[in-house]
């Protein structure tokens, strides 16, 4: 039987010829990842172990986004073990403020992943990078303090489901609108520990944007990772900007999965996760009467610069309705910028909104839009649990960047038609 594309990358990286699902290997790693919430817990453990260097100070990233800059005492604690690691061990990879970003749009950008890569990091939504060809998940912070030392890592070889994409998404959907409707179908534990592969004529219609946005969010489904094929749209976003030759890998004719799941792009419609999981999704044009008190437009999952683009197309010469609180996040410096040389940001602000430098900062109820008791917020970010924006009696809804703006200037949940 042949493999997926997912288990060819495993395999090589344990220096097997081939693998099966459920079977237990060590493989080295091209990338470790960490930020300034996971990595001091991975630093204190590095240290307990006894380990007094890294494997290779160039295969080792530390990302300051969570709470950076710092918010508090705590927070400014957590980045300084950080900073003084990164120094001790000339960690090449180290992002802190004026060139930090947030680390799953920061890393692509930069060129640190790569097609063909198997990465691990101390953050769950490191599944980001399938959307390059590579295999990548989240840890703990004891594996990342274990493949710092050693560049290695077990894992179990997952199973995998594929996601056959057809058609090509409508003018005022996303990325966002696909993954929200795959976990409303198959719901949060409908890929657990299973790799989503998305194959099909559908894929080259989706812009790698789209596709970091899916593989984001794959663990909202339980998933050990999400991956794209590399195709030309692949090849050229990682042209000139990857550290290391991308290594392609295809999966089998003959390669198992447990399912096969037909998606048509063309049948996708706006789409939000209601409280409070991510699989309670509805049409947003079924919910047009929740009315809504904060707007987030950012994370890992939606800080990129098209969801900019789309921001501002939405938001240019129009008002945000009164009493909302619109906060938009670009996820990067690199894309902060281009948001200014474009105009963007002036047309943010002038449309009455706030523009951060770059965090997960609400995200995660960190800060930069804590929900007080009863607030509603609609956020492209990934989770919507019980108090994850601020107070346990907060409701958050998860929606694209398309939906979020136009609710921003509604103050309701709206569905975004284009004039």
């Amino acid at each position: 039987m042949g493999m997926t594309m997912t288990q060819k990358i495993l395999a090589a990286h344990a220096g097997l010829e081939s693998v099966t699902a459920g079977q237990l290997i060590n493989a080295k790693l091209d990338i470790v990842l960490g930020n300034d919430i996971t990595t001091p817990v991975a630093v204190n453990e590095f240290k307990k172990a006894g380990f007094d260097k890294v494997f290779d100070k160039d295969r080792v990233a530390i990302v300051l986004d969570h709470f950076v800059p710092n918010k508090d005492i705590k927070a400014a604690e957590q980045s300084k073990t950080c900073r003084e690691f990164a120094c001790e061990h000339c960690v090449s990879h180290f992002y802190d403020v004026g060139k930090m970003g947030i680390e799953h749009a920061l890393l692509p950008e930069q060129g640190v992943v790569t097609a063909g890569d198997c990465i691990i990091g101390a953050d769950s939504h490191t599944c980001t990078y399938g959307a390059v060809g590579a295999f990548s998940t989240g840890v703990g912070s004891t594996d990342m303090a274990a493949g710092m030392a050693t560049g290695m890592a077990w894992f179990k070889v997952p199973s995998a489901i594929k996601f056959n994409l057809t058609g090509k998404l409508p003018a005022n959907c996303s990325g966002k609108d696909v993954i929200l409707s795959i976990i409303g179908q198959i719901g949060v534990d409908g890929a657990l520990y299973k790799s989503m592969e998305f194959v099909g004529e559908g894929v080259k219609t989706l812009s790698m944007d789209d596709r970091l946005c899916i593989c984001n969010m794959a663990i909202e489904a339980g998933a050990k990772n999400g991956i794209f094929p590399v195709d030309e749209i692949t090849l050229s976003y990682m042209n000139g900007r990857c550290e290391r030759t991308p290594k392609v890998y295809e999966a089998d004719a003959d390669a198992e999965y447990e399912q096969t799941i037909d998606i048509d792009l063309s049948a996708i419609v706006p789409t939000v996760a209601c409280p409070h999981l991510p699989e309670n999704t509805h049409p947003a044009c079924e919910l047009h009467d929740i009315k809504v008190d904060q707007v987030v437009i950012g994370s890992c999952t939606n800080g990129r610069l098209e969801d900019m683009e789309v921001t501002y197309n939405v938001l240019k010469g129009k008002k945000i309705a009164d009493g909302i609180r619109c906060i938009i996040i670009p996820g990067t410096m690199q894309i902060y910028r281009e948001c200014i040389e474009r105009g963007y940001l002036t047309a943010f602000i002038d449309a009455g909104a706030v523009v951060s430098t770059p965090t997960c900062g609400p995200c995660l109820g960190g800060y930069m839009g804590i929900l007080a008791a009863g607030e509603r917020c609609i956020a492209t970010t990934n989770r919507n649990f019980v108090g994850r924006m601020g107070h346990v009696d907060s409701e958050v809804y998860l929606a694209s960047p398309h939906t979020a703006a136009a609710s921003a200037l509604t103050g309701y949940i709206t569905e975004y038609k284009e004039a």
